[in-house]
């Protein structure tokens, strides 16, 4: 297996998670009102698994060893229009917390920003995903040998590894910031 089966194989519920995410956008719009919880888990889900999983070992492996290579001008600019969307990412996920946030304090005006936030998300990831997907993966792959790829792979996997420890260590440290 090549590393970016893993990495594809993550855009696919990444996708069907935006598409219920869509969904939940669609029914705030309608009865103007927003459930926090369902928010929440879309919000924990892109943080942890779209970002910090799936573009956590873009960033620190994939790219990593991108960077090591004599790469084409057309890969270099792809790969850092990836970076510079993952941080748009990440930017436009911590708004979406803040206008929740303030809608719960009784501020109605975030409602429209909520929702224009949560659609921007929505439509981002999908053109996101089809460029790694069609532009990226395949021809970067052709700077590694079958080593390099297998060492790549279990990188990944013991990134993988890591990360429920790392969820959990963070919902503990909430979880007593909140006083429990």
């Amino acid at each position: 297996m090549k590393p970016i089966g893993p990495l594809m194989w993550e855009h696919r519920l990444i996708e069907k998670m935006l598409t219920a995410m869509m969904k939940h956008v669609d029914k705030i719009e309608k009865s103007k009102k927003v459930n926090p919880v369902v928010i929440d888990v879309a919000v924990d889900f892109v943080r942890m698994y779209a970002d910090r999983t799936h573009h956590g070992k873009e960033e620190e492996i994939l790219f990593r060893d991108l960077a090591s290579k004599n790469l084409s001008p057309e890969l270099k600019k792809t790969m850092q229009e990836l970076l510079d969307e993952h941080v748009w990412g990440r930017k436009t996920t911590a708004a979406l917390v803040a206008a929740k946030e303030q809608y719960l304090q009784g501020d109605e005006k975030k409602l429209a920003e909520i929702i224009n936030l949560a659609r921007q998300l929505g439509n981002f990831y999908p053109r996101h995903i089809e460029k790694e997907d069609k532009r990226f993966f395949y021809p970067c792959q052709e700077y590694f040998s079958k080593g390099e790829q297998d060492k790549m792979l279990e990188e990944f996997w013991e990134f993988d590894g890591k990360m429920i420890h790392e969820k959990y260590n963070r919902v503990f440290e909430e979880y007593t910031r909140l006083g429990f």
